[in-house]
């Protein structure tokens, strides 16, 4: 039994000689965490949780304790610092409804592939399942968007269930882990073994490591190719295969399209960039990807929202798919090459013996008169302020500075991923398989956590804000300066743009402002002062934030400065049409001879 950690041992004779002591259960969770290198940890208590945080407060020297407002918001910011790390995230919360609020973090984990140790105290093991106060079975709620999860029924057992959870966590595919406490295994006690062997006979990480014929396989499908395209996802972010990546286009010159998780792991503003693809990606991207004659996916899932009509996507491309999940090859296109292993590895196996194409020339020639004759555009000549418009004066002014960007979920994110020129992987923080709502400000509240040092800035939609508005608190409470720049067309923006696309622009609910007011039915070009609700400013000076509100362009870069430039957490509310759509658009479902350009 390893006696290394203080913690755990005390003096039992004069001459030096050591004997471990007996642990309470809560301790030894809060041991692990130290042992594992956790230095934040964002949680919300509760009746079945207090010995754990009576356990943490023995530790203030060692993990800092981040009290959010919302148990969902401490989920999403745990994955703020996870994102933006690439440590795993932790986040605590008590029994019945606390657990239950965890369940849109870690399904949203799970989507994402971002490792995270969500713990919830639980009722006595005597009462489980006789519905006692604040009991809820969160297991078996979370089944099935977990990676792995436990109830730990005896308190000899945390340790060797904590070290299973950050290996399984963080190994292979990242993912949620869900260990369930209940109160008195918190509290009994025993001389724990921190380095008890792990008992995971079911889990099984799967070829880690390129096999070599795979790679000389591909090195030759890139020498034969002619019109070749690379499409890189969040796998290459997660892999740390940013500069793996980066080495193999400048061997290759092969243009790069991204995912939404995938955007940084390529210079937005390379000229061999195409952006993002799929249903709001560049049109040029998904020319590329309908004219590719080779298409290697590198940590990507060929999810619907990138493909469209499965069969249509890529009709003329060979399909090379390198991705660390089994599960994931094949599971939605086929692959003419398959290698499943790690990016990073493939990627520095490969740049040792990748030769160019003979001839891009022309491949090249026919991209840039893509990218030059279907840019992503806006109306400039708009009087007011739209939302790509104050997206790229964002980017104008903090493209040369440490920034992270998050967001919530819906248009703002979208034109977010479109104006905004990521040139670093972790830099944009986004739920992109589940998309959740409320994610963007916690998720900022977690980055700067981890990077204090860093502009962090949450791009946010009113409909998205409000969800997890209360973290606002978290934010002027814990001392983390975040900025907030609200794109506020009073509309759940992405709705409305569907209820015009297809639902003959019949409002269906969609109106986040008063029902007295005309906008409730789609009515007039715009949205009055007086019928802006709510009043973000007021509500972010309550919770002693600076703001300001916008609405002419020449009001928006002395703002932007002004938040830019600010030691406290800002929000600007710069006030947008709800009238505006994302462009490009391929219909769910269609194909890129149906993209929608205006």
């Amino acid at each position: 039994m390893s006696t290394v950690f203080s913690s755990a041992i005390s003096d039992s004779s004069s001459s030096g000689a050591t004997q471990a002591r007996p642990q309470t259960g809560a301790e030894i969770v809060v041991q692990s965490l130290v042992n594992h290198g956790v230095d934040t940890i964002f949680a919300y208590p509760g009746g079945a949780s207090i010995p754990l945080h009576q356990a943490l407060t023995r530790y203030r020297d060692k993990i800092r304790v981040i009290l959010p407002r919302h148990e969902q918001g401490g989920g999403f910011a745990a994955q703020g610092y996870a994102r933006s790390t690439g440590k795993i995230g932790v986040c605590m919360a008590t029994s019945g409804p606390g657990a239950t609020n965890f369940v849109t973090p870690i399904a949203d984990a799970k989507l994402d592939s971002v490792p995270l140790l969500a713990i919830t105290g639980q009722v006595n093991t005597a009462v489980i399942g006789t519905d006692a106060f604040q009991e809820t079975p969160i297991v078996e709620v979370c089944r099935s968007v977990t990676k792995h999860h436990y109830l730990v029924t005896d308190v000899k057992d945390i340790a060797r269930v904590m070290r299973e959870a950050f290996y399984v966590a963080t190994t292979g595919r990242p993912g949620p882990v869900l260990i369930d406490l209940p109160k008195n295994v918190q509290t009994a006690q025993t001389i724990p073994d921190y380095e008890a062997p792990m008992n995971l006979p079911g889990y099984r990480l799967g070829q880690q490591r390129a096999k070599p014929e795979d790679i000389e396989q591909l090195a030759a499908m890139i020498r034969r190719s002619k019109r070749p395209m690379i499409v890189a996802g969040g796998g290459v972010i997660r892999a740390n295969a940013s500069n793996e990546l980066r080495t193999l286009v400048k061997k290759t010159r092969i243009p790069v399209a991204m995912t939404l998780m995938g955007l940084g792991a390529f210079p937005g503003d390379d000229p061999l960039s195409l952006d993002m693809l799929g249903m709001h990606g560049s049109v040029y991207a998904n020319y590329a990807v309908d004219n590719a004659d080779l298409l290697i996916g590198l940590g990507m899932r060929f999810d619907d929202r990138v493909t469209g009509k499965v069969s249509e996507f890529a009709p003329r491309a060979k399909i090379v798919h390198i991705d660390i999940d089994p599960s994931e090859i094949n599971k939605i296109k086929r692959a003419d090459l398959a290698i499943c292993g790690d990016v990073k590895h493939a990627l520095a196996e490969l740049n040792q013996i990748v030769e160019p194409p003979e001839d891009l020339s022309e491949w090249h020639r026919k991209v840039a008169a893509w990218k030059h004759d279907e840019p992503f555009t806006y109306d400039r000549d708009f009087p007011g302020i739209l939302p790509q418009h104050a997206i790229s004066e964002l980017w104008r002014l903090t493209r040369d500075k440490d920034v992270i960007i998050t967001t919530g979920v819906g248009q703002h994110q979208m034109w977010t991923a479109q104006y905004y020129k990521f040139r670093e992987p972790r830099r944009l923080l986004s739920s992109g398989g589940l998309g959740t709502m409320g994610f963007g400000l916690p998720a900022a509240a977690g980055a700067k956590a981890a990077f204090p040092e860093r502009l962090v800035i949450d791009i946010d939609g009113d409909g998205s804000l409000l969800m997890n508005i209360q973290e606002m608190a978290t934010c002027y409470c814990e001392k983390l300066p975040v900025k907030v720049m609200l794109l506020n067309n009073m509309h759940l923006g992405m709705v409305v743009q569907w209820e015009d696309r297809f639902h003959a622009a019949n409002r269906a609910h969609t109106y986040l402002g008063s029902i007295d007011d005309p906008e409730a039915i789609g009515l007039g070009n715009g949205i009055s002062p007086e019928h802006r609700y709510p009043d973000f400013v007021a509500i972010a000076k309550g919770f002693h934030w600076e703001a300001r509100q916008v609405s002419q362009k020449s009001e928006l870069v002395p703002a932007l400065e002004d938040m830019i430039n600010s030691p406290a957490p800002f929000l600007v509310d710069v006030q947008v049409p709800y009238q505006e759509h994302v462009l490009p658009m391929i219909p769910a479902g269609m194909t890129v001879r149906d993209l929608i350009k205006r």
